[in-house]
């Protein structure tokens, strides 16, 4: 970004609805904005002009695109071209990028596809509409996008840490992970976390010299959520708090997600009453809005108006407060924004007391409904037994998983497996396992 001299000293850069318009031209124009405390946009004087030699290539060659994502980009912004690489050493693609490369290899994978057969909250299979933890992935992008854009970050990193972030999720959602993590009780653990970090660097087998997908170190440290430190790429570096702008927007555009979507897929459950939904303050202030702005709104659309304000308000909450967070830390690289001691992707104070005040309602009303905890409690009992079952008779896993029990342990193998498991594949192990224990033992109740 170009500072053209003017008193812009501690201000903020974003790209505006106009720099996008003009990154679309041939040329590729640029007009660099300035967003100061007063958070208005300006107009710098300066528009810095990237130009493609099409005649010569016919096409925007990698070191083209990453010049040009050195003039949009903020100066805090992970850059592409200063990614610290991959763990194994690959030659760079001639026209994509190094974040591209990663979220295609993502959406690619065979985790990826199974996430649309993964529980978010209601059991898959239980309604058309509902979310899966694909749909759930998919969403945490694109607001990841929105977010990155309006603060001039690195939409491609961003992007390809939302749809990595659950690849590690287990069945039946996140009453299917505590029963994971009970029967890893003794044996390590289970966390999503660290499991969708086991996926894109081991479980993943696409590629003949290495396992997992060798991802840039950047979209592997955004999938190290919740960390109190950070381990750079080479242990001669000092260990961080904080990573990258781009990991915290898809962090916390995971909560924005699940918050909205969840509220949206209760109402559509029939699990919460008017009354219910009036008793939380982000809800009744969304009802407020979208009322005064289509006071003839009613149901089944008028909940949906509400979903999307309560979204946006989100959204435009996180833009200004972190805008003011990046302007008050003063950081001018991206490994500046590492040195902190604390995130600088936030919400506002008052809306962080709502959200907490929304998650308790939630976990009242939604998570530990009879609807849904009944028949999550069924589901991660057909869990427990699928893995007790693989425990006395590890000739059940497959091939592949099979030959990992030497190096891996077998109940860490056995918790690779099942966590791969799609709703409907633990299903139906469960009913296979179960017949055929039937045959030998016709007169044990259960397995």
């Amino acid at each position: 970004m170009v500072d053209d001299g003017g008193d812009l000293a501690g201000s903020f850069r974003f790209a505006d609805r106009e720099i996008r318009r003009a990154t679309e031209r041939k040329n590729f124009a640029r007009e660099v904005f300035a967003l100061a405390k007063s958070g208005l946009a300006k107009i710098n004087n300066q528009r810095i002009i990237v130009r493609v030699n099409a005649q010569r290539s016919g096409y925007r060659s990698r070191e083209e695109m990453e010049a040009a994502e050195r003039f949009a980009l903020a100066p805090f912004a992970q850059k592409s071209g200063d990614s610290r690489g991959r763990k194994y050493s690959e030659s760079p693609h001639a026209y994509r990028m190094e974040f591209q490369r990663d979220r295609a290899r993502i959406i690619h994978s065979r985790a990826f596809r199974r996430l649309e057969y993964k529980t978010q909250v209601f059991l898959n299979g239980t309604g058309d509409h509902l979310r899966t933890r694909l749909t759930h992935s998919i969403e945490v992008a694109s607001i990841s996008r929105t977010i990155a854009r309006a603060l001039s970050l690195n939409e491609d990193l961003a992007e390809a840490i939302a749809l990595a972030h659950d690849l590690g999720h287990s069945p039946f959602g996140h009453s299917g992970e505590e029963m994971l993590a009970e029967c890893m009780r003794d044996h390590g653990g289970f966390d999503h976390n660290r499991q969708s970090l086991r996926v894109v660097e081991l479980l993943e087998n696409a590629y003949p010299n290495f396992a997992g997908l060798n991802l840039t170190f950047e979209v592997r440290e955004g999938l190290r959520k919740h960390q109190a430190f950070y381990d750079p790429p080479t242990p001669a570096e000092e260990k961080y708090r904080s990573p990258s702008l781009e990991a915290q927007i898809a962090n916390l555009t995971d909560e924005i997600t699940y918050y909205s979507h969840d509220l949206d897929d209760a109402v559509d459950f029939e699990i919460l009453s008017t009354a219910q939904l009036e008793q939380n303050a982000v809800w009744q202030k969304s009802h407020r809005a979208v009322l005064a702005r289509y006071p003839d709104a009613r149901e089944p659309e008028l909940h949906k108006l509400i979903i999307r304000d309560i979204i946006d308000v989100q959204v435009q909450d996180v833009v200004a407060t972190s805008a003011q967070s990046i302007i008050g830390a003063a950081v001018q690289g991206a490994d500046e924004v590492r040195k902190q001691e604390a995130p600088l992707i936030c919400y506002s104070d008052d809306l962080l007391e709502a959200n907490r005040e929304l998650r308790r309602f939630l976990y009242q009303n939604v998570y530990y409904h009879p609807r849904v905890a009944e028949v999550n409690r069924r589901a991660c009992e057909m869990l427990r037994k699928v893995f007790e079952a693989y425990i006395l008779h590890p000739d059940r896993l497959g091939e592949g998983a099979t030959k990992r029990i030497d190096k891996e342990g077998l109940h860490r193998t056995v918790c690779d497996y099942i966590a791969g498991m799609t709703d409907r594949y633990l299903i139906e192990e469960h009913t296979r396992i179960a017949a055929q224990v039937a045959a030998v033992h016709p007169n044990r109740q259960g397995y």
